[in-house]
């Protein structure tokens, strides 16, 4: 089914929307794992999108790549797969609806000012008489206002966005639109429901709440996971050189996904297919079991 004219009756949407810098390496692959077995578990639909809104961090070809990696663990998703590139005009629309009810602003604020400021926006641009000269951004106004959410995983999180964040970009000065936008704009247009994804994504969800009342959006139900961290204790990606993840080592690696989860997967388990595995995470999936802890290091686990 076209994602553009999809219509379910399930109460669960779930979805993992990697960004194709790289195909998948331990990290992410945990995270497509977590959310698949949510999904699953809920008797839901599992939604694969491509966050492909950055094209110089873009590597050629990894989007086809991180898709042949899902099929070959038989992470398979249950509708077309969405590309955010081809969803810009949607998120313009969502941009001219923010204008139009006057909560954004133009900014041409250089990294090292905002840095001076705290790190935290303090509003300079907001009331400017004369529009920048310069390249700006868009950022949206915020309140002096605290949002919370019950996460799945972590509990009940609490952020005050005029203290903790400030106005937010959603258009870059580059020109391209921001990941707060267009995740919001795309999670409300596939009618996702629930998120899991990495706890390093935690301290955006209060933005995107604020945004999806904003344009008068549902919100989703969120579940955080741990992140697993190298040595110097970044988070893996291809930006720290993390490993690619061997479709070849699919039965193990699922095997060590479910390990990481906190599901204690019997030992003979590893031997079992991936698709034998899955169902079995499937079946003994529980939320609250996955571990609370923001960040893992990689040297406590057994990853090849």
């Amino acid at each position: 089914m076209n994602s553009q004219t999809r219509n379910h009756s399930s109460k669960y949407t779930g979805r993992f929307a990697p960004s194709p810098t790289g195909p998948l390496h331990f990290g992410s692959l945990i995270t497509a794992i977590a959310s698949y077995l949510d999904a699953k578990a809920n008797n839901g639909v599992w939604l694969v999108r491509m966050e492909d809104l950055d094209p110089p961090r873009e590597t050629e070809g990894a989007a086809e790549q991180i898709l042949n990696q899902l099929i070959a663990l038989d992470l398979r998703w249950d509708e077309e797969v969405l590309f955010q590139s081809s969803r810009l005009d949607n998120y313009e629309d969502a941009l001219k609806k923010l204008t139009a009810k006057n909560y954004c602003f133009q900014c041409d604020c250089t990294r090292l000012q905002i840095k001076a400021m705290g790190s935290v926006y303090n509003g300079r641009c907001r009331d400017r008489p004369a529009p920048p000269k310069e390249k700006f951004a868009i950022r949206v106004r915020t309140e002096d206002i605290s949002i919370d959410f019950d996460d799945l995983v972590q509990g009940n999180y609490q952020q005050s966005l005029g203290k903790e964040v400030g106005d937010f970009v959603i258009l870059r000065k580059d020109k391209l639109f921001a990941y707060q936008l267009a995740v919001i704009v795309d999670d409300a247009f596939q009618d996702v429901t629930h998120i899991i994804r990495g706890y390093d994504l935690i301290d955006s969800t209060p933005r995107q709440i604020y945004l999806q009342q904003l344009l008068g959006y549902h919100t989703p139900i969120y579940g955080h996971i741990p992140v697993i961290v190298n040595g110097q204790g970044q988070k893996l990606s291809k930006q720290h050189f993390a490993d690619p993840i061997d479709p070849n080592n699919g039965m193990k690696l699922i095997h060590q996904s479910l390990q990481f989860l906190n599901l204690n997967p019997p030992e003979i388990n590893s031997s079992a297919s991936c698709l034998e595995q899955l169902a079995w995470g499937i079946e003994n999936w529980d939320v609250q079991a996955v571990p609370k802890l923001a960040n893992i290091p990689e040297n406590l686990l057994e990853i090849e």
